[in-house]
């Protein structure tokens, strides 16, 4: 079974695959949502994004072999214009930009079950 394309393959077969249209975060059931300008739709648990944290700290913990932390719900969104969001949970932590790329890569991995974690190389 073949990996699901990266970020990088996908935005070079439609480069609107990775522009958002709408972000809309569901906190009741815990979810945020990307509609994407390709007519695609992500929908990313809270949990989710923040145990796949990309932020310095993060990434040093996942290398020392650490577990990851615990789910925590978003608390705050923060827009960074055409780079991404960054992301604020509950549990206080506040240092992870989610490019675009990142999080519909994320969604798609979410919609087809796939183990795949994307890289910031993709």
């Amino acid at each position: 079974m073949s990996a699901a394309p990266g970020p990088a393959a996908v935005a070079a077969a439609d480069p609107r695959a990775v522009l958002p249209r709408a972000v809309t975060d569901r906190r009741q059931s815990g979810e945020l949502v990307i509609d994407w300008e390709d007519g695609a739709r992500s929908l990313l648990p809270h949990g989710l994004l923040r145990q796949r944290c990309r932020c310095a700290a993060c990434e040093q913990a996942r290398r020392r072999g650490l577990p990851p932390p615990e789910p925590a719900a978003l608390s705050e969104i923060r827009a960074l214009a055409v780079q991404g969001l960054n992301l604020v949970f509950a549990d206080g932590h506040e240092r992870g930009i989610y490019p675009w790329a990142y999080l519909r890569a994320l969604g798609d991995e979410v919609a087809g079950g796939g183990g795949r974690v994307p890289s910031l190389r993709d």
